[in-house]
Order: C-alpha cells, then sequence, then structure tokens
C-alpha cells in the first residue's frame, strides 16, 4: 500500500509537443517516462513498476522452457564484431568511441557476437547441449530518426536469448521452445499479436519468424484478409480466398531466428561430437524488446480517459480515492486489509486536490479498478468500485469488497 501524497508521481494536462503516437502521450502525461532526449527515456516509479511486471513474465515464461539467465556487459571491443563483419553491417547504428588506452569499443546493439565467446570457453562437448542463454538488458543504436516514444529509441531494453545445439534438429526442438514461450508471454501481457515469417536481415540464417501487434502507429506493415483472417507480408489478393487484402499497421515486439552457424564458424566456437569430430555449435537467437511491449500495451489499452493496463501488468492493482479527508485513516485500514489478504498492491490517493481531479488521474493513470470512499461512507460503509477497462460501476462494503477481489483474480 502506497500513498499518493508520498509518492512520486506526477500528471500533466499538457500534450508533449514532440509525442506522435498515443502510447508516447500517455506515458508522458501519466509520470511514466522522463524525456532525457529525443529517443532517450528514464523510467519513473510508475513506469518501472509496469516494467519489472513485464520482465517478470517474459522470466516466468524464459524459464519455463529451460533457459537460464545471465547477464553480459553493455561494452564491447570492436574486434569481436570484426570476427563476423557486422562491424560494417551494422556501422550506421553502432555507438563507438575510444578509451583512454584508445582501445575501440562500442555500446552493444546487440550482443550475438560476446555470447558466442562467452559459450565457446566453457562448452567443449555434445554432452553440455542444448543450451539456451536470456538476458534482460540496455541496448544502444545510434537512430536516424528515433519516433513514437518507445517504439523507436537510442536506448531500450531488450530481453535477447541464445541457444547452442548440435544438430539442425535441436535447433527446430530450441525454436520451438522459444516459439511456445512467446506466445505464452505476448498472452499473458495482454496483447493480441500476429506471427508471420520475415527475412533474416542482417542477423543471418535460414528461418525467421517476427511477432507483431496491430497498432494505430508502427513501423511495420502487414496484410491482412478480411475474409478469413490470415496475414501476408506481401500485397496481392489472398492466395486463399482470393479476397483483396486491406493494410494494417504492426508493432514488432519480438524476433526469432535460426541463425545456424554464421556466428559459431566466423568466431570458432566449437565442440566435439559423439565421434570426437570437432563442429561448430547450431544457433539460435531470440529476442523481445521489452521496452516496446510497454508501448504496445498502452497503445492498445487505452481510450480518450487514458491508459487501461491488463491486471498482469500494472503499477498497482487498484487506486482508493479518498474524496473527504476525514475518511483517511478508514481509507488505509481498507487498502492494508486488501494488502494482507488478497496481496494486491493499493495506491491511496490521499492527496488535497478535488474529488475530480482524483478521478481524472485515476482514469489517466489506467490501474485496473478504482474504488472511492466518498462523505456517505460512514453512514452507508459502501466502497463505489469501478472497473476502469468496462467503466462498470458497482458498491460494495469492505468485506464484500475482499470477496470481489477472489472473485476477480480467480478467473
Amino acid at each position: 500500500m502506497e500513498r499518493f501524497s508520498q509518492s512520486f508521481i506526477f500528471t500533466t494536462k499538457e500534450v508533449p509537443k514532440s509525442a506522435e503516437a498515443q502510447s508516447h502521450i500517455l506515458a508522458l502525461r501519466a509520470g511514466l517516462l522522463f524525456m532525457v532526449s529525443a529517443g532517450i527515456y528514464s523510467y519513473l516509479p510508475l513506469g518501472y513498476k509496469a516494467l519489472r511486471k513485464v520482465e517478470a513474465i517474459i522470466r516466468k515464461g524464459m524459464d519455463r522452457y529451460g533457459a537460464q539467465e545471465l547477464f553480459m556487459s553493455a561494452l564491447q571491443p570492436i574486434e569481436m564484431w570484426t570476427k563476423t563483419g557486422r562491424d560494417k553491417d551494422l556501422e550506421e547504428v553502432m555507438i563507438r568511441f575510444k578509451d583512454r588506452k584508445q582501445r575501440q569499443l562500442c555500446l552493444g546493439p546487440t550482443h550475438e557476437e560476446l555470447i558466442t565467446e562467452i559459450v565457446k570457453r566453457y562448452i567443449s562437448s555434445y554432452k553440455q547441449l542444448p543450451l539456451i542463454l536470456y538476458q534482460i538488458q540496455s541496448k544502444f543504436r545510434d537512430e536516424p530518426r528515433p519516433r513514437y516514444g518507445l517504439i523507436r529509441s537510442c536506448e531500450f531494453i531488450m530481453k535477447d536469448a541464445y541457444s547452442f545445439d548440435a544438430d539442425q534438429e535441436g535447433l527446430r526442438q530450441s525454436y520451438e521452445k522459444m516459439h511456445s514461450a512467446y506466445q505464452d508471454i505476448f498472452k499473458e501481457c495482454g496483447l493480441k499479436f500476429i506471427m508471420a515469417e520475415a527475412d533474416p536481415g542482417a542477423m543471418g540464417g535460414s528461418l525467421s519468424h517476427e511477432f507483431m501487434v496491430p497498432a494505430r502507429i508502427g513501423e511495420d506493415i502487414l496484410f491482412a484478409c478480411p475474409s478469413c483472417g490470415k496475414y501476408f507480408k506481401k500485397e496481392g489478393a489472398c492466395p486463399r480466398c482470393k479476397k483483396a487484402l486491406r493494410e494494417e499497421k504492426m508493432i514488432e515486439v519480438g524476433h526469432i531466428f535460426q541463425l545456424g552457424t554464421k556466428y559459431s564458424i566466423a568466431q570458432e566456437a566449437f565442440f566435439l561430437n559423439q565421434r570426437g569430430k570437432r563442429l561448430p555449435f547450431i544457433m539460435g537467437c531470440y529476442g523481445i524488446g521489452v521496452s516496446r511491449v510497454i508501448a504496445a500495451i498502452i497503445e492498445t489499452n487505452c481510450d480518450e480517459k487514458g491508459i487501461s493496463w491488463p491486471k498482469e501488468v500494472a503499477p498497482y492493482d487498484a487506486i482508493l480515492l479518498v474524496l473527504e479527508d476525514k475518511l483517511t485513516s478508514e481509507a488505509l485500514s481498507v487498502a492494508t486489509n486488501l494488502e494482507k489478504n488478497q496481496g494486491l498492491a493499493i495506491l491511496v490517493d490521499d492527496r488535497g486536490v478535488s474529488a475530480g481531479v482524483k478521478f481524472n488521474d485515476a482514469l489517466l493513470l489506467g490501474i485496473p479498478y478504482i474504488l472511492a470512499m466518498g462523505k456517505n461512507y460512514m453512514s452507508s460503509k459502501k466502497i463505489d468500485v469501478e472497473r476502469r477497462k468496462t467503466r462498470e460501476k458497482l458498491t460494495c462494503t469492505p468485506q464484500e469488497l475482499v470477496r470481489f477481489f477472489q472473485d476477480e483474480y480467480s478467473r
């Protein structure tokens, strides 16, 4: 339980001039982010709580399929990248510099090269395979045109995973595991997503798939069939039902690749198979744009009043509005009881501002349940309850409120 009056939460009515996307506007207005510069953001406490919820869902999904978490350095020597030639492929977006010893370094835009160096140091036998390692870490890219807030920024948070297998069948199985994990993760985050086969691009490899969220804004395009509901990468009539396709904008939130031996051969990362033969690791890589997931959730879960967080990723479970100063102690008691008995995180709005301001801020912040204790509470002992997403309203006593949340969270 936290008190709004003592929390580092600041809202504004002003729409930032530089913000184009609704998710960007609302994230700044609701005090989730502080804009340091174009494409560079700091997460404020409210935004960081939502970020940690998303990260927890990702960790649960990855751990369920046997992936192990590590944390790699953002600083990387350029020599590591020259082995694969990607110092040239990513030259335009790679942030490079020299240290005081004149060593050429970069801030990692991705980590395929480094993970390969790590694994080749410790894994030498087929008996140690298969292996999937992952991290959640900041990446850095010198974007020529940062836009849409967290959707395209210069510093962003990514979950990147890497699989190492002895053969192609092992890679297929690892790829299927991550495909399943991604579906679990995006569903739990409350996202409706599309999976489409994609071009591996600079990552290399033989096969890749993108996970995309239909949205009003987005830098990717898919073509949807209004009849059968299928999505395609290229325009033309639907190959199934011959209907004309419509263009839909997408936010890419995840991408998985079958890399094969591109990196292991270039970096001389080998293991010994059952016959003692020296072979290169068969690799895959699997990325989730964690920052983009936050933006995609807001973009697809909002209305004219503000954000409407899915329960699983909301910074708080409920906000309790105290509409009479004399009810503050009662409100704190109710919130403490909900926290103790239901494990809920409650934000108590005990500020000395008008009821209108409190309701408007509650709608803007998008916390799933809005509770209000007004002047009639002392006589009726009734608390007004509103579901943020549906705007459905009801009243409950404190005892009934406990049962209400039991029902809501058991669904």
